[in-house]
């Protein structure tokens, strides 16, 4: 095995457990708000692809770098630690429903390195800032059918996400993401496959980033989309020794209080992130969602004061408006305690 070699992520599991750390909001909400046309999408360079790019919001990072980096200051503006790749849905699978799979690559590298230029512009040496790079569950599951007709049919397998999660971890590390965020999990077969290529390229490399894994709890009855409770899905993947373990998206914070204080409860050596949507959708509202910034500042105040969280941050709807309310409430806030340190300390 290769020796491992750290970068500016080993200051993360110190600077966790002294303070709550602030993540960025929602990027798809603030890219709706530059209201981009089909034309404004493609740039000059793609202005004759055969297919509608519209909503690409990766494709961004090539055609419109100064959008995502005018939204990545503005989160750091409003005083982000934390700040995620524009690669939500930077995989090769989820770019195949654009026919720009081959691009996925060059996405991701963009994307980290618009990242990675904000957070050195706002870094200091008394708030750092980091960047962490994105990898989204991708539109197809290897745990569900498609066809309700069929239960045993897979339009995706384990193989085609690890191939794909690679190439996408690799081009976030060469652009220097600081550490990697699986996130927003519905299915943890997928989000398994994504930690074996992680783990792959580390070994691989000899690189080791800091890793965060951020599950979904899609409805009330507790668990992900592909059936496991969250107590079970921590089960399945803690082998990866995650920095953190969190929620994020689909519940609001009000909804999402028992979820975080089962995750809480079951992973005690392991700090806890929550990054929640600004409530529940509402098409009347400017952003799409229920909730304000005094909201869902108040309901992460209470998680925090609770002593339930270590990052915080927000997902869909959320705002630089958000984010800034979240940071004033938490703080001052005692960070979450665990019972252990780790990490770093063990891959030493």
């Amino acid at each position: 095995m290769k020796a491992l070699h750290y970068t500016r992520g080993q200051a993360l599991p110190a600077i966790l457990q002294n303070r709550i750390m602030v993540l960025d909001g929602a990027m798809g909400t603030m890219i709706q708000r530059f209201k981009l046309s089909e034309a404004q999408y493609r740039g000059e360079r793609f202005k004759d692809f055969h297919k509608d790019v519209k909503g690409n919001n990766e494709l961004l990072s090539l055609t419109r770098p100064d959008v995502i980096s005018s939204i990545h200051e503005r989160y750091l503006a409003a005083g982000a630690d934390l700040i995620e790749t524009n690669t939500f849905g930077a995989t090769s699978i989820a770019q195949a429903d654009y026919d720009m799979a081959e691009l996925a690559p060059e996405m991701n590298l963009a994307s980290a390195r618009l990242a990675r230029a904000a957070c050195d512009k706002f870094s200091t040496p008394e708030k750092p800032r980091f960047v962490l790079g994105a990898l989204g569950p991708t539109p197809k599951t290897a745990s569900i059918s498609p066809d309700v007709n069929d239960p045993g049919a897979r339009n995706v397998d384990f193989e085609q996400l690890r191939a794909a999660y690679y190439a996408q971890v690799e081009a976030l590390v060469q652009g220097g993401a600081d550490a990697l965020l699986v996130e927003t999990i519905f299915d943890t077969l997928n989000a398994k496959a994504a930690l074996f290529a992680i783990d792959e390229y580390f070994e691989a490399s000899g690189q080791h980033l800091p890793l965060i894994i951020s599950g979904t709890v899609t409805d009330a009855s507790g668990r992900i989309l592909s059936g496991q409770t969250v107590t079970a899905f921590w089960y399945s993947v803690r082998h990866a020794r995650p920095l953190a373990v969190g929620l994020n998206c689909a519940l609001g914070a009000a909804l999402m209080r028992p979820y975080l204080q089962e995750l809480a409860r079951a992973a005690p050596d392991t700090f806890i992130s929550c990054y929640p949507n600004a409530g529940l959708p509402n098409p009347m509202s400017d952003t799409g969602f229920d909730e304000a910034p005094a909201d869902t500042s108040r309901l992460l105040h209470a998680f925090a004061a609770d002593g339930l969280v270590n990052i915080v941050g927000g997902c869909c709807g959320t705002t630089p408006e958000h984010i800034a309310a979240i940071g004033a409430t938490v703080q001052g806030v005692p960070a979450r305690q665990t019972q252990r340190a780790f990490f770093y300390q063990e891959a030493a």
